[in-house]
């Protein structure tokens, strides 16, 4: 009878420890998944959109630069009431097809340095309308929130555009670049009144482009983290965070154009161009065109001008290496100040720009 008794004490011991340990365990799996990994993903994705971006001085245009530009810079409110910089682009006694809304990419600042865009499109027929994103350059706000505030911002710009007299009665059109284009295209959930949109080396989800970044980082670990970040920015955004490109284009009648390299290494084929293909290419109002080796930022350059920054960027290592230099902003404006040629660096693809104003025109 002592011997059972004691077996069964025995027996009980371990079941209370087996217990326990099964306790202790699902509260360090609760404390991971419902802690840890939610303030993680906060943290991560404050230190990627947590900062203001600011037009470096060595690439900014100013308006002197190009014939006849005329420029009246404005404000307006977007969603929290934070005031953005608006730009309204002519010339003197043009013709008006209509007026072209710029959405600028991610990282480099606001609109500055597409004022070439601006230029070649008033000069044939558009009024242009442009803006700096919510934490960039004139525009207020503390950072620039995250991706889907391009999104909302495009959406404000576009209220303000259609209640302005200068371009009341007027079809609108849409130029984005990279995180502008993942814009251009979501913002037709909003907008399907959109006439045409050209998406250059453009994306179709936020997340799309988080866990292309966190890949390179962190490899598939980075899908841990993915349910968390659409979370968070549903949490954050609201339906602006569920919008997406492919969304904006089942929604709209406008003509969309997709432009993208298949070399892009900051915008993966696969996360925008492959993705728009698979579907629409059959689609008459669709028009791809792909490229094999102009990267990311220089799609809508000629060759001549990408040549001519790989010998600029060559310069500046050998100056670096020559002179025992590192690679600081300070010193990198200083030489590109002095040596850099930037109607060299920035010569358009001629034939590429007349088909895009082309595109434009047939969906006036």
């Amino acid at each position: 009878m002592e011997h059972k008794q004691k077996v069964e004490k025995k027996h009980t011991k371990k079941h209370t420890k087996r217990k326990t340990i099964l306790l202790v365990t699902a509260c360090l799996f609760g404390a991971f998944f419902l802690v840890l990994m939610p303030a993680m993903t906060v943290l991560v994705y404050q230190d990627n959109f947590g900062s203001r971006f600011e037009t470096a001085d060595w690439t900014a245009y100013s308006v002197n630069e190009f014939n006849g530009l005329q420029v009246k810079e404005c404000t307006f409110p977007s969603n929290r009431g934070q005031l953005l910089a608006g730009y309204h682009y002519a010339k003197e006694n043009q013709e008006v097809k209509g007026v072209l809304v710029i959405a600028h990419g991610f990282g480099g600042g606001g609109h500055n340095t597409y004022m070439d865009i601006a230029d070649y499109f008033t000069s044939n027929g558009y009024l242009v309308f442009a803006y700096d994103a919510t934490g960039n350059d004139k525009s207020e706000g503390k950072s620039v929130e995250g991706l889907p505030q391009g999104v909302i911002d495009l959406d404000f710009a576009l209220r303000y555009v259609k209640q302005s007299e200068e371009y009341r009665g007027l079809p609108i059109v849409l130029f984005g670049h990279s995180w502008g284009g993942y814009c251009a295209g979501s913002v037709l959930n909003c907008h399907p009144d959109i006439k045409a949109a050209v998406l250059v080396a453009g994306f179709d989800r936020s997340t799309d482009l988080f866990e292309q970044q966190g890949a390179s980082m962190i490899g598939s670990g980075i899908k841990l983290f993915m349910p968390y970040v659409s979370l968070y920015e549903r949490i954050k955004f609201g339906e602006y965070a569920a919008y997406s490109a492919s969304g904006g284009f089942a929604g709209s009648a406008a003509g969309i154009m997709v432009l993208h390299s298949k070399d892009d290494t900051m915008v993966l084929p696969e996360n925008g161009y492959e993705k728009f293909y698979g579907k629409y290419h059959d689609d008459p109002r669709f028009l791809f065109m792909e490229y094999e080796d102009r990267g990311h930022n220089d799609i809508y350059y000629s060759e001549a001008s990408r040549h001519y920054k790989e010998q600029i960027n060559e310069s500046y290592t050998s100056y670096l290496e020559t002179n025992g230099l590192e690679n600081t902003p300070e010193i990198k404006a200083e030489f590109m100040k002095k040596n850099r040629d930037k109607s060299k660096c920035y010569e358009f693809d001629e034939q590429l720009m007349r088909r895009i104003l082309e595109f434009y025109d047939t969906y006036l």
